[in-house]
């Protein structure tokens, strides 16, 4: 498994929005991010900053590439633009981080 960090930013006035578009998140989405090879997914919030800590882990970088452009994830992020930060394809803004630790 390849381990995978980014931070994104939250509106600040979303926060709510944020977390119940999540707990209410597509099946279909799921069982896409699956399908690209998506494992052991959390996003954390610190809400004091509106900043999200993603984590992930994936099986194979090629297979996680194409994600981006599946229909199912277009639309998702369609849906998450009037919440969060986002570029002008409605991606999030995200910053990969480096891992420099890890404990099994």
């Amino acid at each position: 498994m390849i381990r995978k960090g980014l931070t994104m930013k939250v509106y600040e006035d979303m926060h709510e929005e944020y977390e119940k578009r999540h707990r209410e998140i597509w099946p279909e989405m799921v069982e896409e991010l699956k399908r690209h090879g998506a494992h052991n997914y959390s996003i954390f919030l610190d809400k004091e900053t509106s900043t999200l800590f993603g984590y992930l882990e994936i099986e194979d970088e090629e297979k996680w590439s194409k994600m981006p452009a599946t229909e199912i994830n277009q639309k998702w992020w369609e849906y998450m633009e009037p919440v969060m930060e986002t570029n002008p394809d409605n991606s999030p803004i995200s910053k990969e981080l480096i891992e420099v630790f890890h404990m099994d």
